[in-house]
């Protein structure tokens, strides 16, 4: 028997504040900035909303997610008084959470606790085609016909055409050639390093001594075509849809073995 085993049915109590959160997906809040914006209209005079709304949504849902891994984290810490040493000793280095690396340390600490509680666990039983589906499908849907789309018609155009040649299911929860399991392999690892980037520009107003246009050299850049907020949007619901994923198998191997 686990020597703490008592303590950790215990503290399967005390996850239940910040599970209801960890759950909670990501989409709610395009869900409440789209009816936000209906009754705006999308005559020409509103244009000018645009970067203000979607700035503010972008930089709600990456703060939102911050808070969301943090909370993983602690969960886990809960339960696993190994890992809360290493979370307390800071020798994961955690940061705020928003850059790829946080995310990743998070992601294996969570397949870790998983296979700790129930071995039998295979990644590969999560169907990977069916999330990015999901998330492809939702953003499609939850943007046809609004204003936000409407403002931004070319963007959201080049977002439908080509979001399954930039994005596909495997490109993400997959072992590298160290047999390593990452949240992204390098193609889109590459796709949020620019993602963080944009996060960081709005996050500490470094646009504000910036040119207002981009260069020429900046248009004819591959990552150029990945500055686009529907891409940003997607690639934060899929993260969050592999965690609330993994965090459900999570409970579940604890509930049982615990």
């Amino acid at each position: 028997m686990h020597p703490f085993i008592s303590i950790e049915k215990q503290n399967l109590e005390k996850m239940r504040s910040h599970t209801e959160f960890i759950l909670t997906p990501i989409t709610n809040i395009l869900d409440d900035v789209v009816a936000a914006s209906s009754g705006i209209g999308n005559g020409i005079e509103t244009f000018p909303l645009y970067d203000y709304v979607m700035q503010s949504v972008f930089i709600k849902m990456t703060g939102f997610q911050e808070q969301k891994m943090k909370c993983v984290s602690w969960e886990l810490a809960t339960i696993n008084f190994d890992y809360r040493r290493t979370l307390l000793g800071n020798e994961d280095k955690l940061g705020e959470c928003s850059s790829y690396s946080d995310k990743n340390k998070i992601y294996k600490r969570l397949l870790e606790n998983i296979l700790k509680y129930e071995q039998s666990f295979d990644i590969e039983t999560i169907n990977t085609s069916t999330i990015l589906n999901d998330t492809v499908n939702f953003v499609k849907t939850e943007f046809k016909n609004t204003n936000l789309s409407i403002w931004a018609q070319a963007s959201f155009n080049e977002f439908s055409r080509t979001i399954k040649t930039l994005i596909k299911p495997g490109h993400f929860m997959k072992e590298d050639a160290k047999g390593s399991n990452n949240l992204f392999v390098n193609v889109l690892q590459d796709k949020y390093e620019v993602l963080y980037k944009h996060r960081n520009r709005i996050a500490h107003n470094t646009q504000s001594y910036q040119q207002n246009l981009p260069t020429l050299k900046t248009l004819m850049s591959e990552d150029y075509r990945y500055e686009n907020y529907f891409i940003y949007f997607s690639i934060l619901i899929l993260i969050d849809k592999v965690f609330i994923e993994l965090y459900k198998k999570y409970l579940s191997a604890i509930e049982y073995n615990v």
